[in-house]
């Protein structure tokens, strides 16, 4: 199945088509009509903005900003908006896309939808970040709400850019909307759970699979690259648990240690200033360099180094592609979890299947943020708050039952993980699109 992508980009055309891609395995174990297949070849709706901003020296700066919804017959669309250089409508419709079957798999209530401004918001103060944030609502306004489109955090936005989102909308509004937006502060209706939510999901499917696979605490190794938000929060809970993790990474570089490495440690270097995401993070300069966990004194490594160690588990948890055609063949871990969105492209894929190379997908392994967002959701609705605990469980609860059912696909059909998560979304997905009708229905 191809789905369509605007054609001014071709390198993400070429991160759109790879995406659909994945779908054409699935499509040989499903009954799908050709009515939901022509209705998941095209986004249904797409919005690009541009948003006019006083800077703080006075000079005006227009950036371009983009919201697509892909599917919402599941219910309305669901996404994150990420600032960055990058963002452009093909990676935010790609973005939208892999959503549609991530609220599917996890049996969500919702569509997919993505949104993003094109910027680097390091080079913005935090007044000017507020300004940008709220002109964007002020842009899409019509086009989001509580049951039509819900938005979210995702790269290098936040819980404070969350609560300034949800607070224009409101304004414009003229009542409170808290449903509007997931992953706010906890005082503007935000969850308990939310900031850990995404390595949280990733940790519970990781404990309900690798005892499986014969991997305990005390015999597997894990290498991470990405030490976000959910990279160290996953670290954490891994080294908790009595996982060795020997190596971990930022954007500048990473470090190994075949005994493992003091996680706690590490993060404490790494650890943000209160509210400084979007901004310069606080560091310890005498033993911390550059804002990077390179110079924490064990031996340094690169990205492309730790994406080749030999360990149990290694766990792309930084940005798309990063495992591809060039360097899959040197790949040595026995098991991939995706916790970053498409970090391993198709013809990676066929590499590492054909090495014996399990990989988990993302649309599953991540899925935790988005799933503890629908708890927001949920709670935001009812007015009826939940406890950490609570959240806990009923994120474990959610993760565990779609990863057996993910898991027995995969076995029962003798497919990979990846496929098995797209023919679960997919039956899903097909059996909402048919029940408007299909062809068959009006041929008598």
């Amino acid at each position: 199945m191809t789905i369509q992508a605007p054609a001014h980009n071709p390198s993400q055309l070429s991160l759109l088509s790879d995406a659909s891609s994945r779908l054409e395995k699935a499509l040989h174990h499903v009954v799908l009509s050709n009515d939901a297949l022509g209705r998941l070849r095209f986004p249904k709706a797409s919005l690009s903005v541009s948003i006019p901003v006083r800077m703080d020296d006075g000079s005006l700066r227009v950036f371009q900003g983009y919201r697509v919804r892909y599917d919402d017959t599941r219910g309305p669309g669901k996404g994150g908006v990420r600032y960055h250089p990058h963002v452009c409508l093909d990676e935010v419709q790609s973005l939208a896309f892999w959503m549609t079957f991530k609220c599917a798999l996890l049996n969500l209530p919702f569509g997919g939808a993505k949104g993003g401004i094109t910027l680097n918001p390091k080079e913005l103060s935090r007044h000017e970040l507020e300004r940008l944030s709220r002109g964007y609502i002020d842009a899409i306004a019509d086009f989001i709400g509580p049951d039509i489109d819900i938005l979210a955090p995702d790269v290098y936005t936040n819980a404070m850019v969350m609560g300034w989102m949800m607070d224009q909308y409101s304004i414009i509004k003229r009542k409170a909307s808290p449903g509007v937006v997931t992953g706010k502060p906890l005082a503007l209706g935000g969850s308990q759970g939310r900031d850990t939510a995404t390595a949280m999901g990733a940790y519970n499917v990781m404990t309900h699979i690798l005892p499986k696979l014969d991997q305990h605490p005390g015999n597997t190794t894990v290498a991470i690259q990405g030490f976000g938000n959910a990279g160290a929060a996953l670290a954490t809970f891994l080294h908790q648990a009595g996982y060795r993790v020997v190596a971990v990474s930022d954007s500048e570089g990473g470090i190994y240690a075949s005994q493992g490495l003091d996680i706690p440690k590490i993060r404490e270097y790494k650890r943000d200033s209160p509210g400084e995401r979007l901004r310069q993070r606080h560091s310890i300069q005498s033993i911390y360099c550059h804002d990077t966990v390179c110079n924490i004194g064990e031996e340094i490594i690169s990205n492309g180094d730790l994406l080749k160690l030999d360990v149990d588990v290694l766990i792309p948890a930084a940005l798309e592609n990063q495992i591809t055609a060039a360097n899959a063949g040197e790949i040595q871990a026995r098991y991939i979890f995706e916790v970053a969105n498409g970090p391993i492209s198709s013809a990676a894929d066929e590499i590492l299947d054909g090495r014996g190379i399990l990989v988990f997908p993302d649309i599953l392994v991540n899925a935790g943020g988005v799933t503890v967002s629908y708890f927001e959701w949920v709670q935001n609705r009812n007015g009826f708050y939940w406890t950490e605990a609570e959240v806990g469980d009923r994120l474990n609860t959610k993760m565990v039952a779609e990863t057996a059912a993910t898991w027995a696909i995969a076995q029962e059909k003798s497919i990979s993980m990846r496929t098995a998560a797209y023919v679960h979304a997919l039956n899903r997905l097909g059996e909402a699109l048919d029940a408007k009708g299909t062809q068959d229905d009006y041929l008598s």
